[in-house]
């Protein structure tokens, strides 16, 4: 079974509105152990987010009538302001809601895993949904709403293709027939009213009320079982509706249907636009919720995850095993540092265990610190993520992705200075050259393409240094010479290649300082050879940062009561109450 989770009021392709698309249809699915789906959910939402609201609903059509006196008077101007979605018109949010307390760190599972019914499971969904849009909306700054755009010649595109043209080709046999056949476009009417009334906010009682009167669709079934039906009338009334609506982006558009003529052809391009226009208002909810939401994101995430946590009856062991592993290195680590307080337990007893009493206990902040840092060289398909890292999971990927790029670009600048020396770096725009022909190529490549990059890139390196030395009248490089430059170069895909490993280890010691309690960091703080990546080093560490401290005050006290657990096989009053937050 597939669980595609869409956005809370996503429209369906066939109109409505819905949560959940996939493994529906009426059809029913087996049953699955609430242990098994908890994993299974999580992983659903894990990666990067997509936001989608279809923007190609196969409803619309439109009717042909004879005219009569209608009331479709517009609301005059100086009455009531519309909500134009583009700032102007009052936010309206949720008010805010009292600060939860504190919730319990861990609950063990239950004991026997039980079973987890369809509707439960389309309802944890369903919630992991509205969990995952919430903590999207706080992180990510540009996060808006998106038109579904299928591929030209994609099954889903000919499909929707399929079923639209259908749609409008029924509609218009029943608009052509003898007498007309008013049923779906009474309907599509009545959609089109609930889709203007969803753009009002709830101050505009008078807006609402001329809306009301003018699409009464009683009245409007009855002058169609009358033949007295005039369409142009309400698509004139509609029109200036939504011109009135409408953000101003879309005021071309609209203008642009009062010159169709052919009324299915209306109709379908008016509940176009109305999709755009429902996009409109919904990011523009967006915006004016951020600031709310990130007022109450934690104790609103935390809350969420404990009922989901009790819901699925699971438990976050591959947290503790991530905060383990993480332990067992600063132990192991601490011992081989003379300054810093030794633990006699080797990283191998201590991934099975807690540290001994008789030993210095790791601090908690370096513990979880040091789990925060390995998911940047975190390694796909080997180890599954922390439960409570699930839904940064494609945010954190890209950031070690862009760290392993910079960490390429950074090494074979710095190959090349040692064998160009300082004359030909100091060529102005030289650097950056190098620079931006290692980073196109690296672009869209995962790791383990690297090699085959590399290549490239030293053809590339040795060409640029070429054409700069006969720019500056200097020797060309021998054969010998530029056969080394390329090999140093091709070697950086060697993961313990020493320039890459200086690279890397000197980025990441960088990156750590952005995740600290005080979480700044400077230009003053970049390490020897990074000057050229400085600006994408500082950008990336903003983002790994903003990432790593929300997840901190979220799931503090989880990581709390693990590493109580982890740390402390035996409370000690002393040392336990310097566990308790970070």
């Amino acid at each position: 079974m597939n669980l595609s989770v869409r956005p809370v009021g996503a429209a369906s392709p066939l109109g409505g509105w819905e949560t959940l698309e996939g493994g529906g249809s009426g059809r029913t699915a087996p049953p699955l152990p609430r242990s098994a789906v908890g994993s299974a959910l999580f992983e659903a939402v894990a990666g990067r987010v997509r936001r989608r609201a279809n923007g190609g609903s196969a409803r619309a059509g439109t009717g042909i009538g004879t005219g009569r006196p209608r009331n479709t008077a517009m609301p005059k101007p100086d009455e009531e302001e519309p909500p134009r979605p583009d700032g102007g018109a009052e936010e309206a949010g949720p008010s805010g809601e009292s600060r939860e307390e504190e919730l319990p760190a861990l609950r063990p599972p239950a004991s026997p895993p039980q079973i987890l019914s369809m509707s439960e499971l389309l309802e944890t969904a369903h919630e992991i949904s509205k969990l995952t849009i919430a903590h999207e909306i706080v992180l990510n700054r540009d996060f808006k709403l998106q038109a579904v755009n299928f591929a030209p010649n994609s099954l889903e595109n000919r499909v929707k293709e399929t079923l639209h043209k259908a749609f409008w080709d029924s509609l218009k046999e029943q608009l052509s027939a003898s007498p007309p056949d008013y049923t779906q476009a009474i309907q599509l009417l009545q959609e089109i009213k609930e889709a203007l009334l969803s753009l009002l906010l709830p101050r505009h009682n008078r807006l609402r009320s001329q809306i009301e009167e003018a699409l009464d669709m009683e009245l409007i079934r009855q002058e169609a079982e009358h033949r007295a039906l005039d369409i142009p009338s309400l698509t004139m009334y509609i029109l200036g509706t939504m011109a009135m609506l409408c953000a101003p982006v879309r005021d071309e558009e609209v203008q642009r249907l009062q010159s169709l003529t052919d009324p299915v052809q209306l109709l379908r391009e008016i509940f176009r636009v109305l999709d755009l226009m429902k996009m409109d208002m919904l990011n523009f909810t967006i915006q004016s919720l951020r600031p709310h939401l990130q007022d109450h994101s934690v104790q609103y995430e935390r809350k969420k995850f404990q009922e989901l946590l009790e819901k699925l009856h699971t438990s976050l062991d591959h947290t503790t095993e991530w905060l383990r592993k993480a332990a067992a290195e600063v132990a192991a680590a601490s011992s081989q540092s003379p300054p810093h307080p030794a633990v006699s337990s080797s990283p191998a007893s201590l991934s099975q265990g807690a540290v001994s009493s008789s030993t210095a206990v790791p601090s908690p902040t370096s513990v979880l610190n040091r789990g925060y840092m390995n998911l940047l060289c975190w390694e796909p398909g080997q180890k599954e993520y922390p439960e409570t890292l699930f839904m940064d999971q494609a945010r954190l990927q890209e950031v070690q992705s862009q760290v392993n790029q910079l960490t390429i670009i950074a090494a074979v600048l710095l190959v090349t200075s040692g064998m160009c020396g300082s004359t030909l770096f100091g060529s102005p725009g030289f650097v950056a050259r190098l620079k931006r022909v290692t980073k196109v190529l690296l672009e869209g490549l995962s790791c383990t393409r690297y090699e085959e990059a590399l290549q490239d890139i030293s053809n590339q390196v040795l060409q640029e240094v070429s054409r700069t030395l006969s720019q500056l009248g200097c020797p060309a490089f021998t054969n010998d010479k530029c056969a080394s430059l390329k090999g140093q170069i091709r070697s950086i895909a060697d993961k313990d290649n020493a320039v890459r490993s200086i690279i890397e280890q000197r980025i990441h010691s960088f990156l750590s300082l952005f995740i600290s309690p005080n979480g700044q960091n400077s230009l003053k703080d970049l390490p020897k050879g990074l000057d050229a990546i400085q600006e994408e080093l500082l950008e990336v560490g903003c983002r790994f940062g903003s990432v790593i401290h929300h997840n901190r005050q979220v799931f503090g006290p989880y990581y709390s009561e693990i590493l109580k657990k982890v740390l402390l096989p035996e409370p000690e009053p002393e040392l336990d109450a310097g566990i308790d937050s970070f």
